[in-house]
């Protein structure tokens, strides 16, 4: 149990949020304690990674929670985690933005056909870190399509992709559980890079448990509701 804001294992949970809630319906407070909290709970993942997890589903780019962001760094940092264990999870929450084009890339090749597709490609030359993230077992079939559209580009874009993969502050088994939790949160639900992560967990080592904890995680980020609306409704409710 993660003991590292004001002496409370409050998990995903924002410190007055839950007070109210268990005020209003202590029933269904006590069953969404239950479920929000079992991560923080049963010690399957270590406390500081826990709450990397959490970070990470929270400044993902399909997130920018600022308030949640905050809550965990503080708890991470409290548990053990370093600068550079958080900065590289902003990095990997940036980069997931590539999905853009993961997506649309391929729709673009099939709906524009061959002929406009080989008319816009550019020419391509030298893509070092393209080569590198190949290398390195990283590069995803998924790229291959806007690889073809612009080369250039592609390269600009792994070059800040090998400087997450490459920099060893995350082992191999970190970085695929952390990666599991980008592409699964509720505000991404990537299917094919959770497919792709779960199968890198599990080479890198990580257990059937490990990664349902990482799922579990990104489902207790549902509570940032009542954290977001509970306090509104005391206020307006305890104002008429």
């Amino acid at each position: 149990m993660s003991e590292a804001r004001d002496g409370a294992a409050l998990g995903p949970w924002d410190d007055g949020a839950f007070a109210l809630l268990s005020g209003r319906d202590p029933a269904w407070a006590s069953a969404v304690a239950a479920m929000s909290l079992s991560s923080w709970r049963n010690g399957v993942l270590t406390a500081r990674f826990v709450e990397l997890v959490a970070v990470a589903v929270n400044v993902a780019v399909t997130s920018l929670d600022a308030v949640a962001t905050r809550r965990h760094m503080r708890a991470a940092l409290a548990a053990g985690a370093t600068e550079a264990e958080l900065l590289t999870l902003i990095k990997m929450g940036t980069v997931m933005a590539l999905h853009s084009c993961s997506l649309g890339a391929p729709i673009l090749i099939e709906e524009a056909g061959p002929e406009a597709i080989a008319a816009a490609a550019r020419p391509r030359g030298a893509t070092p870190s393209v080569d590198r993230m190949q290398a390195m077992g990283q590069w995803n079939a998924a790229w291959d399509p806007f690889l073809a559209l612009d080369p250039e580009w592609t390269d600009a874009f792994m070059a800040t992709g090998t400087g997450i993969y490459a920099n060893g502050v995350f082992t191999p088994k970190e970085t695929e559980l952390l990666s599991i939790a980008f592409d699964a949160s509720i505000s991404h639900m990537y299917a094919p890079g959770v497919r792709r992560h779960i199968r890198g967990a599990l080479a890198a080592g990580a257990s059937p448990s490990e990664i349902m904890e990482v799922l579990k995680i990104c489902v207790a980020r549902g509570v940032e509701s009542c954290n977001l609306g509970l306090p509104i409704l005391a206020e307006l409710t305890s104002a008429s």
